[in-house]
């Protein structure tokens, strides 16, 4: 599979899969099962897994582009894409050690859904920061925590989970696991009625003495901060970015028919040929829209070739995506006022999804700080 057929395949199961059910898996807070084995039929749930696993061996120039058109059509659906993609990409850079490869191939066969378990209330946004401590045995570690907004809850096959190493002396001495479904003392600790990204099962995971075995520990003692950072970090940006940008291209094109089709009967025209106002605001929806999408090819081109300001993109990317979205969404509401506010358009759905996108961590708001600091030379951590 290459990046058109990847990119087709997307559009397909965005057409036929998830735009017909959005809005009422939206309304019910429902996660897609079915968005799920679409995609792993397609083999889009291996898309970054090399040939020889049984993936497409794709890049992140693809990963941003199937994100963007699955968010298009269902932006929950296109979050629980991205944390599948992330935990993945952590099952598939563990240590020597690490007994993963069964489970890779499951995945690359479209038969694994896997996600991230990193937040505790405790640290909240600060997501690197885990208040659990693994506890050393004879037979691996066990682990106790109560990990906050996992999305796929109840419904993944396995969580990257961390915690500090058992050793760990400061908060950024953590180590990843994989804890699978199944699992005793692993369980979904409440249930997801949010705001927006209404249906991809964000609930809180709780672990009570989860036993895990030396070959599912992912890094070295110590080694989970570097992985979230160098591995999660730059992908997780990637990805919720893509679906900000899949959240504009769909404001524009609601607004746009909107404009087209609504009319004012008294005067035999729509409301884009009446109102030059209104044509303005859709304009500048379009260019903040295509602002976007020329950020996401320049962090694409900066993680395909790395250099000095690599992490800077990372880091400017998702806070400005954040804000775009928001910006577009809510610009969306204004210009088609009493049709979008009385829930006759998706785009009240697309404004509480792109709200909800800007507050996961790294909210907007690190991101600027570690921005701050980067550009002052101060340390980060």
């Amino acid at each position: 599979m290459n990046h058109d057929a990847a990119v087709l395949k997307a559009r397909e199961i965005s057409g036929s899969v998830l735009a017909p059910a959005a809005g009422k898996n939206d309304a019910d807070g429902r996660f897609s099962t079915e968005a799920i084995k679409a995609l792993g039929e397609a083999g889009l749930l291996g898309l970054l897994l090399p040939a020889d696993l049984g993936g497409a061996g794709l890049g992140p120039r693809t990963f941003a582009v199937v994100t963007t058109v699955l968010a298009e059509a269902d932006a929950s659906v296109a979050m629980v894409y991205v944390m599948h993609i992330l935990a993945t990409a952590s099952i598939a850079t563990a240590r020597p050690g690490a007994a993963m490869t069964p489970i890779l191939r499951e995945i690359a066969a479209g038969r694994h859904l896997s996600t991230l378990a990193f937040s505790e209330t405790g640290s909240r946004s600060h997501f690197w920061a885990p208040l659990s401590r693994a506890q050393r045995n004879d037979e691996g570690v066990s682990i106790t925590a109560q990990k906050s907004f996992v999305t796929s809850a109840g419904q993944a096959q396995s969580y990257v989970v961390s915690a500090l190493a058992p050793e760990g002396t400061g908060p950024t001495d953590s180590t990843l696991y994989l804890v699978t479904a199944g699992t005793s003392g692993l369980s979904v600790a409440g249930t997801w009625d949010g705001l927006g990204l209404r249906a991809n099962a964000s609930a809180p995971v709780a672990l009570y003495d989860c036993h895990v075995p030396p070959d599912f520990q992912l890094t070295d003692d110590g080694g989970g901060f570097p992985a979230m950072l160098n591995v999660v970090l730059p992908m997780f940006n990637l990805g919720t970015s893509a679906v900000a940008l899949g959240l504009c291209r769909a404001a524009v094109s609601e607004t746009t028919a909107h404009l087209k089709n609504a009319k004012f009967e008294h005067l035999g025209q729509s409301l884009g040929e009446s109102l030059p106002t209104l044509r303005a605001q859709l304009a500048t929806m379009q260019i903040d829209t295509d602002g976007l999408s020329a950020r996401i090819d320049d962090l694409i081109d900066h993680l395909e070739n790395p250099r000095e300001t690599t992490m800077l993109r990372v880091l400017e990317s998702k806070a400005a995506a954040g804000e775009v979205a928001i910006a577009v969404t809510s610009t969306a509401m204004r210009v088609c006022g009493g049709a979008a506010f009385s829930k006759q358009l998706s785009l009240e759905r697309l404004f509480r999804d792109a709200h909800a996108g800007a507050v996961m961590a790294p909210t907007g708001d690190v991101l600027r700080e570690f921005i701050g600091k980067s550009l002052l030379g101060l340390p980060l951590f």
